[in-house]
């Protein structure tokens, strides 16, 4: 059989989760994804889809398309396969961001992006399994609660800033507020409060039986250099992996602090990632 390029059905979700089970540690968010939204998308959602690329009848690697082109996610695959799919779906598919390892957002770039991106940023993806993590803990750390979402939301408008240098608030506030709203209510945001202050909050962005992953770590500037990010990552890594085999963080290769933090918690640098804005 030819290699072929299609978009994956309701009939290919094992083959699509045991493709992604190979790499576990580079594949948690497509694997939160699977488990949480399943291999097409409900009817109460915005249109997603997978895409795979088969080979004799096996599937060698697959992208996931959220939004019409608004998140594209490549499988952690050989760059070549995922440069396949990226050619079949340049004719029908604008895109708009990316994230995901290097050599595969790459060959997505090259296919679906005309022009230079508005932000290109490499990033080092670290992981940590219970029996790696140190003695660094804050039992105060809590979830976000409705009404924590006033003070929330400096910090997660901080995060974007910094890393995807945009102001979601100044682009489109009722949006971004219901997205912060949404995630407290989903119990995956935590914060740390001081003196009836939030000096810090993490995200968990995706989760699933294979692990979680981690994002929108931030500490307020006026409150960094004070070990709240140390104790705080610790805390909830220690509480996922109580029942989790393993979590990821994704840190950009500029941020030395931050990797910093991650490894002294006891996480170890994985490969090289890389996040794509076009718009």
């Amino acid at each position: 059989m030819p290699v072929t390029v299609e978009q994956l059905a309701p009939s290919h979700t094992d083959a699509l989760r045991a493709l992604l089970a190979k790499d576990p540690v580079h594949n948690l968010y497509l694997l939160g994804l699977l488990e949480e939204f399943g291999i097409a998308a409900p009817a109460r959602l915005a249109a997603f889809s997978f895409h795979g690329r088969f080979d004799s009848g096996v599937l060698t690697a697959a992208v996931f398309v959220g939004g019409d082109g608004g998140l594209v996610v490549p499988s952690a695959s050989d760059a070549s396969a995922t440069g396949v799919i990226a050619d079949a779906l340049a004719a029908s598919l604008k895109l708009r961001a990316t994230v995901g390892d290097k050599a595969s957002v790459d060959a997505l770039v090259r296919s679906l992006c005309e022009g230079k991106p508005r932000l290109s940023r490499t990033q080092r993806l670290f992981s940590v399994s219970a029996d790696d993590l140190g003695p660094f803990t804050n039992p105060t750390l809590r979830l976000a609660r409705e009404e924590d979402v006033p003070r929330l939301l400096p910090l997660a408008q901080g995060y974007v800033r910094e890393i995807l240098e945009r102001d979601p608030l100044a682009e489109d506030p009722t949006h971004y507020e219901a997205r912060v709203l949404q995630r407290v209510r989903q119990r995956r945001t935590y914060v740390l409060e001081e003196g009836g202050e939030l000096v810090f909050k993490v995200d968990i962005g995706c989760r699933s039986q294979f692990g979680a992953e981690l994002e929108g770590m931030y500490t307020p500037p006026s409150r960094r250099r004070q070990g709240h990010a140390t104790l705080c990552l610790g805390q909830i890594s220690r509480h996922l992996l109580s029942s989790l085999p393993r979590l990821a963080l994704r840190v950009d290769e500029r941020d030395e602090s931050t990797a910093r933090i991650a490894r002294k918690v006891g996480y170890h640098a994985g490969r090289t990632q890389r996040l794509v804005l076009v718009e």
